[in-house]
């Protein structure tokens, strides 16, 4: 059975990454080995995007994967972050979704940060919910 989902960011300077999330960010972590960090992320959940509209407005060219934060106040965040040195790409903008920004992940390019308008998948309660087919 599933236990976790782990994921994996492609670093340029691996350890200047891992010291934003350590340093900046204050994950707590284990040494995998040999200064390999593992992070504990916080509660996380999976939305499926097509990369077509209906109409047949093509959104993405290639299916691909992406990882973004979540906040609950995203301005507060955002001047939060910005005090520890954080860089951010444009303002906070409305996307329907949520209030949205991307912020710079030292040697690993930008990661959406997002104050989501829909409820949270990750407060469910861990029960297994059958749909009938």
């Amino acid at each position: 059975m599933i236990t976790g989902f782990h994921t994996i960011i492609y670093s340029d300077d691996a350890e200047a990454t891992r010291a934003f999330f350590r340093d900046v960010l204050g994950w707590p972590f284990l040494d995998g080995g040999d200064g390999w960090l593992i992070f504990k992320t916080k509660p996380s959940e999976l939305g499926v995007h097509p990369t077509m509209s209906g109409l047949g407005e093509r959104w993405e060219t290639v299916p691909h994967h992406s990882s973004s934060m979540m906040c609950d106040d995203i301005h507060a965040t955002v001047a939060d972050l910005r005090g520890r040195g954080v860089n951010f790409r444009g303002e906070v903008q409305d996307q329907g979704f949520g209030l949205v920004t991307e912020m710079e992940i030292p040697s690993a390019g930008w990661m959406m940060l997002y104050q989501p308008r829909h409820d949270l998948a990750y407060a469910l309660d861990d029960v297994e919910v059958l749909i009938d087919p």
